[in-house]
C-alpha cells in the first residue's frame, strides 16, 4: 500500500480511495494531519475562495418524539425544560437575522408532531415571501416523502439529515429499536429525489464507533454524494444513557473534516458548534481543515440553554448581533472573510 503522504496526494487529485486506504490514512493520522488540513484548504479556496459562509440556526423547538441514547432532548429525558417557539416568533428571529446580514436560515428542532405539515409549509411560505432572496433550510428529522414534498414546494431550498452512523449495528447501540438506519437512508434518498440541497453528517468517536466505521462513513459520503457534510465530536449529556463516556476529540474532527474535504471538494463543511465546544479555537481550526461554513445562533437567548443535544454547549448567552461581530472579528484573523450570501452548493442550479 502507498505511505500516507501519497494516499493523501491520490485523495487530493482523484478525491477516492479504497475503505483500506482510507482506513490507512485515519491509523496514521497523528503523522498526516497538517498536510491533511494544507492541502483540504488548499482545494476548498479554488472552489469557494476566502468566503466563509454564514446561517442563522433559529432552534425552534426540543420537543422530540424519539428517545435516541446520546441526546439530551430525547424523550425519555424528563429534566428537559420543554418550549417550542410561534410561527411568529420563528419570522421575527429571522427578520432579525436578516437585519444582521444573514441570507439562510436554518430551522432546527426536534422531531415535534406539533409542527404538522399545515404548520410548517405556511411558515416556510411567509419566511421566503419575506426574504426572497434568502435560502431556508430545514432540520426537522423524520418524515414522509409527502411532507417532504410539500415543504419543497412551499419553498424550503435545503435540509439537514445526519445519519449519525452507517453501520447498521452501531446505529442499533445508538437509538431504540423503533428506529433504523432503513428509514434514515429512505429519508436521505426522497430529499435528494426531489431536489433538496441535502445535508447528512455523523458524530465523531460516539459509542461504539471504530476507525473502520470512520472508513465506511467516508466512503458513504463518496457513493452518496450530499452537497452539505455535518460532523462533529460526540458529546454526552448527563441525562443520557452515555452520561459517563468520553467526548470525541477535536483532532479526530479536524482530520475528518479535511479528507471529507478531499473526498468531496465542492461540498459545504461547517465547523460545528460541537467541535468548537471541545476545542476553544475549533472554529479557527475548523476553517484552517477546510470548512467554510460557520452556523452562529438566532434563537432567543432565553431558550438557548434548553436547547441542549449534549452538556456544556458555547454561545448561550449572547445575543445574535454580538455573536456576529464576534465570529466576523476571529475569522478575519485567519484570512478569510464571512460573507453576505445564500452560500449555495457550488453545482446547485439557482431557478
Amino acid at each position: 500500500m502507498d505511505s500516507p503522504k501519497e494516499l493523501l496526494e491520490k485523495l487530493a487529485s482523484k478525491n477516492v480511495l479504497s475503505r483500506d486506504e482510507y482506513l490507512h490514512l485515519i491509523k496514521n493520522r497523528d503523522t498526516i494531519s497538517d498536510e491533511a488540513a494544507s492541502l483540504a484548504r488548499t482545494v476548498c479556496d479554488a472552489i469557494y475562495g476566502k468566503r466563509i459562509y454564514i446561517r442563522g440556526l433559529i432552534e425552534f423547538t426540543n420537543y422530540c418524539r424519539n428517545n435516541c441514547y446520546y441526546c439530551g432532548i430525547r424523550s425519555e429525558n424528563k429534566n428537559a425544560q420543554r418550549y417550542r417557539l410561534m410561527p411568529d416568533e420563528i419570522i421575527s428571529c429571522a427578520d432579525r437575522g436578516y437585519e444582521l446580514g444573514f441570507r439562510t436560515f436554518v430551522l432546527q428542532g426536534g422531531e415535534d408532531m406539533y409542527y404538522s405539515d399545515d404548520i410548517l409549509a405556511p411558515l416556510v411560505s411567509t419566511i421566503k415571501q419575506r426574504h426572497p432572496d434568502c435560502a431556508l433550510t430545514l432540520s426537522v428529522g423524520e418524515r414522509s416523502r409527502d411532507s417532504y414534498k410539500r415543504l419543497k414546494e412551499a419553498g424550503a431550498d435545503r435540509y439537514l439529515l445526519r445519519h449519525e452512523t452507517i453501520n447498521n449495528t452501531h446505529y442499533g447501540m445508538l437509538h431504540p429499536k423503533e428506529m433504523s438506519r432503513e428509514n434514515r437512508m429512505r429519508c436521505l434518498d426522497d430529499l435528494k429525489g426531489l431536489g433538496y440541497q441535502t445535508g447528512a453528517g455523523f458524530m465523531v468517536s460516539s459509542p461504539g464507533q471504530t476507525e473502520e466505521d470512520l472508513a465506511d462513513e467516508l466512503l458513504f459520503l463518496k457513493n452518496f454524494r450530499p452537497q452539505m457534510v455535518g460532523i462533529g465530536p460526540f458529546i454526552p449529556h448527563k441525562d443520557t444513557p452515555f452520561a459517563d463516556r468520553d467526548s470525541g476529540s477535536a483532532e479526530m474532527t479536524l482530520f475528518l473534516l479535511s479528507l471529507i474535504r478531499l473526498t468531496l471538494p465542492d461540498v459545504l463543511l461547517p465547523a460545528t458548534t460541537a467541535l468548537a465546544t471541545v476545542d476553544p479555537l475549533g472554529r479557527e481550526k475548523g476553517i484552517a481543515s477546510g470548512a467554510n461554513v460557520l452556523m452562529p445562533n438566532l434563537s432567543p437567548t432565553g431558550v438557548r440553554e434548553k436547547y441542549l443535544l449534549y452538556d456544556n454547549k458555547i454561545c448561550m448567552g449572547e445575543e445574535a448581533a454580538q455573536c456576529i461581530e464576534c465570529l466576523k472579528t476571529r475569522v478575519a484573523k485567519t484570512g478569510y472573510e464571512i460573507v453576505t450570501d445564500r452560500g449555495d452548493h457550488i453545482g446547485q442550479k439557482r431557478l
